[in-house]
């Protein structure tokens, strides 16, 4: 862009129907479950918060040990979804009136969505986020991803059920991951976020078993930024719909990129385990001196940039 005239710019930004004063949001599966929490990281620079992912009933998730840290950086982690159930959530964000907060939700069949809905109706939610690609867990998440008749009849049945915004979060498993988003943009989704963990394992060489009690778990962190760079701008490449992106996010570099490929705000999740609450911040100076720089006056002028010739 020309540097000749100087502009002020907005970190404020757009996915679809959902307005954010800022673009850097908690992804789902990290600090998700205490409303102090959510006031705590809004307040640290949070434009949104994203629940963990919530079921029709509480779930224990699996016994310890469940995350394990891998040598230059990232997590691989199988928790199990654990989480208090929907009803109970929903009573505990009740009071909630100033977080932007997306509620995280997972189950394997329309009528598990829509049954949730209902605990909600009573909370101030910015947005709903399908968790469409756990890779962990059976029955739900990628089972459910891969299978693009279900996904149809998931997203139709949440959007016939609410007027609050809708996003399919993706993740690759065993079927072309861009089906799964045409699929979800078939059935009237407002935003998708690309991408969920990616299925792995670790193994200790002194026991000769498996670290985690899954066996399995989904990495995040820096190993899989590369991969969620690459979704994203495959994703903006092929479709017309709003993107949030998500995997390896850690510095404003890194948030830039994924605007660059297609997406207009990104969340972070991993990060948190290394620069703690103030990475929001950081992050958000980080990008307002990148676009004092390149003289760009709000986030929707970088999304996509690369892609162009």
């Amino acid at each position: 862009m020309s540097s000749l005239i100087k502009v002020e710019p907005s970190l404020a930004t757009s996915i679809g129907p959902i307005d954010l004063g800022k673009p850097v949001m908690l992804a789902s599966g990290i600090l998700g479950i205490s409303l102090d929490v959510f006031n705590r990281l809004h307040r640290s620079g949070a434009g949104a918060v994203v629940t963990k992912s919530l079921s029709i009933a509480p779930w224990e998730g699996y016994p310890n040990p469940t995350i394990f840290s891998v040598k230059g950086g990232g997590w691989i982690n199988a928790v199990g979804l654990s989480n208090p159930g929907a009803a109970n959530f929903a009573k505990m964000i009740q009071p909630n009136q100033d977080v932007p907060i997306v509620v995280s939700l997972v189950g394997s069949v329309p009528d598990d969505f829509k049954t949730m809905l209902k605990e909600f109706e009573n909370c101030k939610v910015k947005a709903y986020e399908l968790n469409l690609s756990c890779p962990h867990v059976a029955q739900v998440g990628l089972e459910v991803g891969d299978d693009h008749g279900l996904v149809k009849e998931i997203v139709s049945t949440v959007k016939k059920s609410t007027n609050v915004p809708v996003i399919a979060k993706v993740g690759l498993g065993t079927s072309n991951y861009l089906n799964t988003v045409g699929a979800a943009i078939d059935s009237g989704i407002d935003a998708i976020t690309a991408i969920n963990t990616v299925r792995s394992m670790a193994i200790d060489v002194e026991t000769q078993r498996p670290i985690l009690s899954n066996k399995f778990g989904g990495l995040s962190g820096t190993p899989i930024k590369p991969i969620a760079q690459r979704c994203v701008y495959e994703i903006s490449s092929k479709y017309d719909i709003p993107i949030i992106g998500c995997g390896g996010i850690s510095t404003w570099e890194d948030a830039v990129e994924f605007f660059l490929a297609g997406a207009s705000a990104v969340q972070l999740g991993s990060a948190i385990g290394d620069n703690w609450v103030g990475v929001f911040e950081d992050i958000n100076i980080g990008i307002l001196q990148y676009m004092k720089r390149k003289n760009y006056s709000s986030i929707k002028e970088m999304v996509g940039v690369a892609k162009k010739s």
